[in-house]
């Protein structure tokens, strides 16, 4: 699979690092506070869903091909978020601290966020287990901040918010459009009907949409979440600076 600019989107090499971490940490633990989060996103995204099909015009993608070829967009609005991340990363060391993510956050004029919500949200997003958040664990949680906590930065703040937020809300219509079913959840079947759903005639391969799904399903319960889909998009993407190295093919 390949953007509008010929990248390809496969980027295993990283996803199976994920995939590593993350067998020994979501098979086995899941607190109590972890799970709420979890419902309330999917909450959130059954209402978002229902929403967009009241209104069907708002749905921006209706193709896979729609998607891929916003690809460069999304590159731009995760270089404005590596822009934030990278001011704050006070000793260059390519992570977020605790303190420092906090001073991030205060500095954006995210008000509406207290200490005990950062905390939760620095541990639901910090999924490789490490004392400090990378950059793709930082997008997630600046989405679910956006998403949960209806907090958004003050007119004062530098930060180029409106970009973040349509990148934001495009990351949401692509988790839409794949959940064919509105349940907050993407299943095996929805995502290869999305794939195949532009040239019926000529459908992936079923290795390949098998891949795409096991990429994306970390506990391999068989159902996507919105955050295991947002970790998978963002490596599928790439960013400003990572889209000019050697790309990995199948």
């Amino acid at each position: 699979m390949k953007d509008a600019n010929g990248a390809s989107v496969q980027r295993l090499s990283v996803l199976e690092l994920l995939h590593n971490k993350l067998q020994g940490i979501l098979c086995c633990l899941h607190p109590t506070k972890y799970k709420t989060l979890d419902a309330m996103l999917e909450r959130k995204m059954m209402e978002m869903k229902r929403a967009s099909v009241r209104v069907p015009e708002h749905l921006n993608f209706k193709t896979i091909d729609s998607v891929l070829i916003k690809f460069p967009q999304f590159r731009e609005g995760f270089q404005e978020i590596r822009n934030v991340f990278q001011q704050y990363d006070e000793d260059s060391d390519g992570i977020l601290d605790i303190e420092e993510l906090k001073k991030c956050l205060h500095s954006i004029e995210l008000n509406d966020i207290d200490e005990a919500e950062i905390d939760n949200l620095f541990d639901y997003c910090n999924v490789d287990g490490n004392k400090g958040m990378q950059f793709n664990e930082f997008i997630v949680l600046l989405c679910l901040v956006y998403l949960l906590m209806d907090s958004t930065p003050a007119e004062t703040s530098k930060t180029n918010w409106p970009l973040i937020k349509r990148t934001f809300d495009a990351i949401v219509q692509v988790f839409l459009f794949l959940d064919k079913r509105g349940d907050g959840k993407l299943k095996r079947k929805d995502v290869v009907r999305a794939l195949n759903e532009a040239s019926p005639k000529e459908k992936s391969p079923a290795h390949i949409t098998r891949t795409r799904f096991k990429e994306m399903d970390w506990d391999r319960n068989g159902r996507v979440s919105f955050k295991e889909f947002i970790y998978s998009f963002i490596s599928w993407v790439g960013t400003e600076q990572d889209s000019e190295s050697p790309e990995q093919h199948i």
